[in-house]
């Protein structure tokens, strides 16, 4: 069965061990006295190095002194006094800001449909968990219990003729040959995972299904040699164990439940190995033959061209051969001359299995484009300009704040401007206008942990692993000397993952 090189994840939103997103529960986002008007947060909050905000009061001899709001009219005693803006410092100094957003974008607080970012569902696990060899996780697919159940009433015909007498046990050595069979496509697939683990290649699971199982390994090879050796060890072990059954068939007598039990394994390993020895794609055959002419050429990317295009060549021949073969006695089996039940199967059977190897070879292709275009993915690039705020700052004022700046993000600062949490955007969109005077930025932030830092300077792969290693809706960017350079928001990652998929190579 092929080892599948899966594509580096986009990072999953998560809460990283804050609130859940979207969570905007009144309890949590309400913060003060209901009957005092909030507070400014302190000007010297504005500690983020990245430049003016437009907001200075022009004239004013001391850049930090408050303007006082408009006194309430006369008997207006419920007019709630909105906080008054805060203050710039000036230009602290000139380093590089995340850009501004661009003109039509929407600004922080508003969401474009009005319902905020859509929540994240979780990645299916693949099914019944087994166990975890080596500490990578084995699901048994649902598809897995059909394709059994469809061996045990095959593999139970065959039995009646050859052993008779067992009646209708035959289909309980039949479903034990079913799981001694997906036995053997387990160590095959564990042959590929302990390769990978070898080469310091993350294994993300083994999934057995419908048609054998898969190793979907998350990184690649980094040379062709590796790549042809965690393609090859799998077939291998399959030939390995048809050799081992023949062996013990050899010990028994043939023509009873143990001979005819060892005899079908060494068979079917034996079509393991072949069939996943064809060249092409999603094969690992045609990680083989990838493997070489990504030697030969010195480019991984035409390498899967090559394969996968042949991957494709080889689904439609199954397509069209194998029904032919079938129908013609080639394999073993009465030649029809007449369409009956036998050759409908024969051909579903090869419709499905032409439908994996074809669309195997396109997943493969866009893969390796989406591989190509990774380093693309700049943390600095795709970062947000934010604005930093103290705990106690209203959430109305640190929006004002964030859109005058043309900022995206809010930060929570102490005192000092060390950094504390991180306010998430889907609570800012879940409070109503009439209530962001009211509620302090505390009560909507996520508290920072170390996984939440991340640096400007990672792009490609390393950055969607340091974002799946702590998921999280935002992350605080920061530069080598720790200074605070914005927030990245794992939706704007998850945006231009798929934009890198669907661009062409």
């Amino acid at each position: 069965m092929p080892a599948e090189a899966t594509a580096p994840s986009a990072p999953a939103e998560g809460d990283g061990g804050g609130s859940p997103e979207g969570d905007t529960h009144p309890d949590r986002a309400y913060a003060g006295d209901p009957h005092a008007a909030p507070t400014a947060g302190r000007p010297e909050a504005d500690r983020l190095r990245k430049g003016p905000t437009p907001d200075q009061a022009p004239g004013s001899g001391d850049p930090y002194r408050r303007q006082q709001p408009p006194a309430p009219a006369s008997g207006d005693t419920n007019r709630v006094q909105q906080p008054a803006p805060a203050p710039d410092r000036g230009h602290q100094n000139h380093r590089p800001v995340p850009p501004a957003p661009a003109h039509g974008d929407r600004p922080l607080g508003h969401s474009a449909d009005g319902k905020g970012p859509a929540p994240h569902r979780p990645e299916p696990r693949g099914g019944l968990l087994m166990g975890r060899p080596f500490g990578v996780p084995v699901y048994v697919a649902p598809s897995w219990f059909l394709v059994a159940a469809l061996i045990t009433w095959v593999f139970g015909g065959q039995l009646e003729r050859v052993l008779p007498e067992l009646g209708a046990a035959r289909y309980l050595v039949s479903l034990f040959f079913a799981v001694a069979f997906y036995a053997s496509v387990l160590v095959h697939e564990l042959a590929h995972t302990v390769a990978a683990l070898r080469f310091k290649l993350p294994v993300r699971r083994i999934q057995l299904q419908f048609f054998g199982g898969v190793s979907e390994i998350e990184k690649e090879a980094e040379t062709p040699g590796r790549e042809f050796i965690l393609a090859f060890v799998g077939p291998l072990l399959s030939l390995v164990l048809a050799g081992v059954f023949y062996g013990a068939a050899q010990t028994v007598e043939p023509g009873t439940v143990p001979g005819v039990l060892l005899a079908g394994l060494m068979i079917s390993n034996l079509i393991v190995a072949a069939f996943n020895l064809l060249p092409g794609l999603p094969l690992d055959g045609g990680r083989m033959l990838r493997a070489i002419v990504w030697k030969i050429t010195g480019k991984p990317m035409k390498g899967t061209i090559a394969a996968a295009w042949v991957g494709r060549a080889l689904a439609v021949s199954v397509l069209i051969g194998l029904p032919l073969l079938t129908q013609s006695g080639a394999l073993g089996t009465d030649a029809a001359d007449n369409v009956g039940m036998d050759t409908v199967l024969d051909a579903l059977l090869a419709a499905i299995l032409a439908a994996i190897i074809w669309t195997g070879a396109g997943n493969s292709l866009r893969m390796a484009r989406l591989r190509e275009h990774l380093p693309e993915l700049r943390a600095r690039a795709l970062t947000r300009r934010a604005v930093p705020v103290e705990t106690d700052t209203p959430l109305s004022e640190a929006l004002r704040r964030a859109n005058a700046a043309g900022a995206r993000a809010l930060v929570v600062v102490d005192a000092d401007g060390q950094p504390l949490s991180l306010v998430r955007e889907a609570a800012i969109v879940g409070v109503p206008e009439h209530r962001r005077p009211w509620v302090a930025v505390s009560g909507l932030a996520q508290d920072l942990t170390d996984g939440m830092r991340v640096s400007a300077e990672l792009s490609g792969e390393e950055l969607l692993d340091a974002l799946r290693a702590t998921p999280a809706t935002e992350y605080l960017v920061v530069e080598e000397t720790g200074e605070i350079y914005g927030v990245l928001s794992a939706a704007d990652v998850e945006r231009a993952f798929v934009k890198a998929m669907a661009r062409p190579s």
